[in-house]
């Protein structure tokens, strides 16, 4: 299992996606606020996923710090 991380976008129970702003031991915190129907689905902005909830649909580009 891939752990996500920050700026990673995920998908979870059935289609919701997300920005991950945090991670956790166990889990991540996401910005749900990506979606486009976000307003329509009222929803809170931000959800806690378990690592073993979700799958990376697209994984953030490196800084090059």
């Amino acid at each position: 299992m891939k752990i996500a991380e920050i700026g990673n976008v995920i998908e979870f129970k059935e289609g919701l996606q997300g920005v991950v702003e945090k991670v956790n031991e166990n889990s991540v915190i996401v910005d749900l606020t990506y979606m486009e129907n976000y307003r329509d689905l009222e929803l809170e902005q931000k959800t806690v996923v378990n690592h073993k909830n979700y799958k990376i649909i697209h994984e953030s580009v490196p800084t090059g710090k």
